[in-house]
């Protein structure tokens, strides 16, 4: 299997976590199906990766020689195609758990799903700006919530 088809694979799997976090009722079966369907197997592939990378049994193809001291070592990483699809890998596995929490504080705290899903969308395309934005709307309920 190509590079390219274990990115469009692992990008498939998320996003199929991502339309039943956003679509799908919020039972433990389908909470659980999310997160261990969806975030356990994105950080085993991970895993896998990183392993195979850093023991060399997987070629990243390209030009080698990147790590993670230097943003230059990163760079060089990056540039490879296993490289950029293990970087994309990660994005998403923390993504679709940030977007879980995310879902799962706004039940708590009583908001919409109309509400809830241009934050979900966000942490979706752009991760830390809907979790950034999530944190700032959350907090007038949080508080209140404490002290009742």
């Amino acid at each position: 299997m190509g590079w390219n088809s274990v990115y469009l694979a692992a990008n498939y799997w998320a996003f199929a976590g991502w339309a039943l976090l956003a679509f799908a009722p919020r039972s433990p079966r389908i909470l659980s199906a999310i997160m261990y369907a969806g975030v356990f197997l994105l950080c085993l592939l991970y895993l896998v990766l990183i392993a195979g990378f850093l023991s060399g049994g997987i070629d990243p193809g390209g030009a080698s020689g990147g790590d993670f001291s230097s943003i230059t070592g990163v760079m060089k990483l990056f540039d490879t195609p296993g490289g950029a699809t293990l970087g994309w890998v990660h994005y998403l596995a923390f993504d679709l758990f940030t977007g879980m929490w995310i879902a799962r504080d706004a039940d708590a705290k009583g908001f919409s799903r109309i509400v809830q899903f241009p934050f979900l969308f966000l942490t979706l395309m752009v991760g830390p700006v809907g979790l950034f934005l999530w944190l700032i709307v959350r907090e007038r309920r949080a508080r209140a919530q404490a002290k009742g």
